[in-house]
């Protein structure tokens, strides 16, 4: 038997030609007035060799191809209904409901807002399945109810020993917070920042005073807060 095969060369160039087709294939939306096709999944069916190279079209040689170009399209954001996502609340335990019914996870890798994270960080502390997040900063997710999170970013719990640490290498016994009402909107970077900080310190008996003002609400007299505070302290952390 012989170790390699001959085509014609009109054989191979259509098949060359088929190949580079698949390749290109993209997803056409044509336009109808203002009204748009329907978005569809393309499904493609692979039936090749899966290790014979002595075949040119074996999947060893086409394979890394295909997915060159699977990865290309679907990076693409033309292609994507909501390409770059948002922190929501009521999406993502959905979607985590959704991929343990029908793939069965062994982990989860996100999500990484702290709204987002603690509801699917329940389903799968429930489903006993590890969930692995560099987000999720919030000091909630180190107090025991989600046993199944690994944290292998920084967190506001890790922020707030860092000020207390501070606090104790000048021996401050006070201080004052400035922090801004904001609504429940994202992820609310500051507020949870400034949590971690303001837990940590009240654990070890220092005393609190807050002067809370809206950021989104001006004018906002800065300097008068200013003056306030230091009426107050002399020690300020912001």
């Amino acid at each position: 038997m012989p170790s390699h095969l001959c085509l014609p060369h009109s054989l191979l160039s259509f098949m060359l030609l088929c190949l580079i087709f698949l390749l290109l294939i993209t997803p056409l939306r044509h336009a109808h007035g203002h009204h748009e096709r329907p978005r569809q999944n393309i499904t493609l069916a692979i039936i090749l060799p899966e290790t014979n190279t002595a075949y040119p079209w074996a999947w060893p040689r086409i394979g890394p191809a295909l997915e060159r170009a699977i990865i290309k399209i679907n990076s693409d954001p033309n292609f994507s209904e909501n390409p770059n996502g948002i922190c929501s609340e009521s999406v993502a335990p959905l979607v985590a409901v959704d991929l343990e019914f029908a793939y069965k996870p062994w982990a989860f890798i996100g999500p990484g807002c702290s709204y987002t994270a603690s509801p699917v960080g329940l389903f799968t502390t429930h489903w006993d399945v590890p969930l692995i997040t560099a987000g999720a900063p919030a000091i909630a997710f180190l107090d025991g109810i989600y046993p199944t999170i690994t944290n292998t970013g920084p967190t506001h719990k890790k922020l707030g020993r860092f000020a207390l640490r501070i606090c104790e290498h000048f021996g401050w016994r006070e201080y004052v917070t400035l922090m801004f009402s904001d609504n429940k909107e994202d992820d609310r970077p500051c507020y949870f920042a400034m949590e971690g900080l303001y837990e940590e310190l009240k654990s070890i008996n220092i005393s609190l005073q807050d002067s809370v003002f809206e950021e989104n609400k001006p004018p906002i007299n800065y300097s008068q807060i200013l003056i306030s505070c230091s009426s107050v302290i002399n020690e300020m952390i912001f």
